[in-house]
């Protein structure tokens, strides 16, 4: 039986997802990249790869052999290593192309490379991550970031904002959707029927009675209770212990209250095999755990793992319904 389709996008074309994007591609003629040709040439000739570039007007095309690029034009020639703002729009275009496509359900999902947000930024564009970005393409108001090391699963509440800005941005709306996102998500994408879910609390001691802040009573806990009869719910839990083995082994998924409480440990786990996985889309979306590694680019020393985890959990996944 023949694999279903994937669309790639390599990301910032300045690091190292071009050449990971295409020693993939190369080997696998279900992916489908979507990039500069010339870029995807320039780099199949660096890595020394046996095969060619074939530019497809549609996904629908058929594959007579070498990578298959859906193709958007650089700005500017990309060179290793050194980023440019002018291409911070190719790469936005790149992600626009895949998600029309995701969306038309012409692929069975989309696995997208390491982009650089600063650059990005540089260029006047305003952007704090894939995330945010897919989730504006597809109109829907909110997604949730999840991100897999084999068994262990972290989902956050908040993603890409600055600490002083994560205790406002917890309330019982945002809480309650983002339970509902991770338990759906988990139970259509991941075939759990009754995911169980650990909360983690905002503070030290998960508030320690209230001494330590007091976000688990009034917010936290009050959610926990009125969802507690259509989930399996644990918490709130001292992000401090909820890691240790014994104890993560009785959970589907923790849910860490913002980015570096529960992501440190789970790139201490499983770094460079790690997958970012976005709940909530409608469509699959998964992404490698690492940066662009400018000071790789054009190396050929990138290591693949995370890109070919990304891929497999893609194709393992169960593509959202209605």
């Amino acid at each position: 039986m023949a694999l279903e389709q994937l669309i790639v996008t390599p990301g910032e074309p300045a690091g190292i997802g071009p050449e990971l994007a295409c020693r993939a591609a190369a080997l696998d003629p279900a992916l489908i990249l979507v990039a500069d040709p010339g870029l995807l040439r320039e780099t199949v000739e660096r890595l020394g790869l046996e095969t060619t570039v074939q530019e497809l007007d549609s996904v629908e095309a058929g594959a007579t052999g070498g990578i298959r690029c859906l193709p958007v034009e650089l700005a500017r020639p990309a060179v290793p290593g050194r980023t440019d703002p002018a291409n911070a729009e190719y790469v936005l275009e790149c992600l626009r192309v895949a998600a029309r496509h995701c969306l038309a359900g012409r692929v069975h999902g989309l696995v997208t490379g390491p982009v650089h947000k600063g650059v990005i930024n540089e260029a006047g564009v305003p952007f704090s991550g894939h995330t945010e970005f897919l989730a504006a393409e597809s109109d829907v108001d909110r997604v949730v970031m999840m991100l897999v090391a084999g068994q262990v699963r972290v989902a956050l509440a908040t993603t890409h904002l600055p600490l002083r800005e994560v205790p406002d941005a917890i309330d019982a709306d945002s809480l309650t959707r983002t339970l509902e996102i991770v338990h759906e998500g988990l139970q259509r994408q991941f075939g759990l029927a009754r995911p169980r879910i650990a909360v983690l609390g905002l503070n030290p001691h998960a508030g320690e009675g209230g001494h330590l802040g007091r976000e688990e009573i009034e917010i936290i806990e009050p959610v926990m209770k009125k969802l507690d009869s259509r989930m399996s719910l644990t918490g709130p839990l001292p992000a401090d212990t909820a890691f240790v083995p014994d104890r993560l082994r009785a959970f589907d998924v923790v849910l860490a209250m913002y980015h570096d409480q529960g992501l440190p440990v789970l790139k201490h786990v499983g770094f460079g095999h790690a997958v970012n996985v976005t709940l909530g889309l409608p469509f699959i979306r998964t992404s490698v755990d690492h940066g662009t590694a400018l000071d790789l680019a054009g190396t050929g020393k990138a290591d693949s793992g995370s890109l070919n985890a990304a891929i497999n959990l893609a194709r393992g996944m169960s593509r959202p319904r209605g």
